[in-house]
């Protein structure tokens, strides 16, 4: 039998092969947009899809490069297959255009990224798909908000910008039994800390932008789930044409191949950084899954295997004293994003989560005081240097 490699041997080779034309070591970008067909009969078998091949670039699989990209997460997922995108958005927008459809329900995470609420109770309404934000962190609220017709569970965790954990296998569990697709949001943690899939969910998504790419110089998404699931999403992805370049899908296989390494620095120097915060008398509160205080500690503790690099934190006197802190930092960027290889810092309340109406950001504990920080992979005690000196200053 032979033997599995280890995660990060998958990072740097799934996917992956020297190229049958020229022999090339790393995989080609394959800078075209469409694809010769030796004869007219290959030309339409391709298009009828009886036979594999590529035919254009906005049809799946896209590229060669885009293809070497999608096998490699989704062998780094636990996945059957997977498809690129132009943005985590495009991918999440692609999911439920290609589920979802009039008349059927969904249940989201009530706390997540910012335009992912925005989709959901703007856009998905107006094709009749109702939707139903839950904090589920609550197993019983979960329980409850399923019906008849709910189709889809949405969840993000942890959860952009409170870091709050959802319990993965017993939400999918409940979807399963609802015959409802689970799909979970794992940009925060990457396949290095948590298998969705493994944990029994149906669909695994990631904004490649962040910890994928890790150096904040593209954008990206994709998802990862089973063959029949890809194949049914792929008219979709042709059809609304969300697609990503295939130099960004380049940049993202260059970027795994770190990604282990990568991993494992920002989480490491995410929790020395929370200790430090949560041992400052300037911090009112401290949110780190990493941390014993953390709410869903042991939830986090049973799924993943570590606690990644974003932090989120109160800062004793309000909005005005976190606007200080963050106009004061030197080493840490005042910026949005995460996953980038230097610490970036950033108020959620006016930025990431300002198209969140304010009586419900409050609601989610998306509060004013409330500075959401990515930990770099620099040295930690430059880091907490550089945050130390900016409290001082409040």
């Amino acid at each position: 039998m032979e033997r599995e490699m280890k995660f990060g041997t998958r990072c740097v080779h799934s996917g992956e092969k020297p190229d049958p034309v020229y022999g090339a070591h790393t995989t080609p970008i394959f800078q075209t947009s469409t694809f010769v067909f030796e004869n007219t009969e290959q030309g339409a078998a391709r298009f009828a899809g009886e036979e594999a091949g590529y035919v254009y670039t906005r049809i799946p699989p896209n590229t060669p490069t885009h293809a070497a990209l999608a096998e490699k997460v989704a062998d780094l997922e636990g996945g059957e297959a997977g498809q690129t995108f132009a943005s985590g958005m495009a991918a999440i927008t692609a999911l439920v255009l290609g589920h979802l459809k009039q008349g059927d329900h969904l249940i989201s995470t009530d706390v997540v990224y910012g335009c992912t609420y925005s989709l959901f109770l703007t856009v998905l309404p107006r094709l009749g798909i109702k939707v139903s934000f839950i904090d589920t962190s609550d197993l019983d609220k979960v329980r409850a908000a399923f019906k008849e017709n709910t189709k889809m569970v949405f969840l993000e965790t942890p959860a952009n910008p409170t870091m709050t954990v959802c319990d993965i296998g017993e939400i999918a569990c409940m979807a399963r039994e609802h015959g409802a697709l689970c799909v979970v949001d794992n940009t925060f943690s990457t396949p290095y800390f948590q298998k969705p899939l493994e944990l029994g969910a149906d669909v695994s998504l990631s904004s490649c932008t962040k910890y994928i790419g890790g150096h904040a110089d593209l954008l990206g998404g994709v998802v990862v789930g089973s063959k029949d699931f890809m194949s049914c999403l792929a008219p979709v992805v042709g059809y609304t044409g969300g697609i990503m370049g295939p130099h960004e899908a380049w940049l993202c296989i260059r970027g795994l191949k770190t990604l282990h390494l990568r991993m494992e620095k920002h989480a490491e120097n995410a929790l020395e950084v929370a200790e430090f915060l949560e041992s400052h008398p300037g911090v009112e509160w401290v949110r780190y899954p990493g941390l014993p205080s953390h709410p869903q500690h042991l939830i986090a503790k049973k799924q993943m295997s570590g606690y990644s690099g974003m932090i989120s934190f109160g800062v004793r006197g309000g909005l005005e004293a976190g606007r200080r802190l963050m106009d004061s930092v030197r080493l840490c960027s005042l910026a949005v994003s995460l996953g980038a290889t230097d610490t970036l810092i950033q108020h959620p309340a006016s930025m990431t989560h300002a198209c969140v109406p304010c009586e419900i950001r409050k609601s989610v504990c998306i509060t004013d005081e409330l500075v959401r920080i990515s930990v770099g992979i620099e040295e930690p005690e430059d880091i907490i240097a550089d945050l130390e000196q900016a409290l001082e200053k409040i």
